[in-house]
């Protein structure tokens, strides 16, 4: 899986609204430290305990490089940036319940709107599976010969290696 690129200081064109998520009563808001445990555990149990691990280095961040999406007082999504490396948005999900709400796209563009805020102007999307869902929401580009990326590194890549 390739990574993208994503010019942070040209995502005037692809703002939302969140009036669409408001009335499917949909809320986004910063992750902070004391929700650690049950967004990590929601994580887990949805993506894996790999983005779990990110996630909670975004959530312990200070300030929270993590956002949630919150639905009927329930997780619906989540999206964080710096988890792993500096300048790379993800991991990034949505339950799959809420999927095709709007919900990973406004995740999506709160993050990459906040990392612009931070003073990033681009931002990396590591090892990216829909990469047209990107292309389309945020004006993304694949970065050539990216692959396997920052990612190949990990202790389980390693650990999987054969000789």
């Amino acid at each position: 899986m390739q990574d993208m690129l994503v010019k942070l200081y040209n995502l005037d064109s692809y703002q939302i609204s969140n009036d669409s998520l408001i009335s499917q009563g949909i809320t986004i808001r910063i992750a902070i430290a004391p929700d650690l445990i049950e967004i990590s555990g929601w994580i887990s149990e949805k993506f894996g305990q790999r983005w779990a691990g990110e996630a909670t280095k975004a959530i312990v961040s200070s300030p929270s490089t993590c956002f949630i999406a919150i639905h009927n007082k329930s997780i619906a999504g989540f999206a964080c940036y710096d988890a792993t490396a500096k300048g790379f948005f993800g991991p990034t999900g949505v339950d799959e319940s809420m999927r095709g709400k709007g919900v990973g796209r406004a995740l999506l563009i709160r993050t990459l709107n906040a990392m612009y805020e931070n003073g990033y102007a681009y931002a990396i999307i590591g090892g990216v599976g829909p990469a047209g869902f990107y292309e389309k929401s945020c004006g993304a580009t694949i970065i050539s010969d990216s692959s396997p990326g920052y990612f190949k590194n990990m202790i389980s890549t390693v650990l999987n290696e054969t000789d």
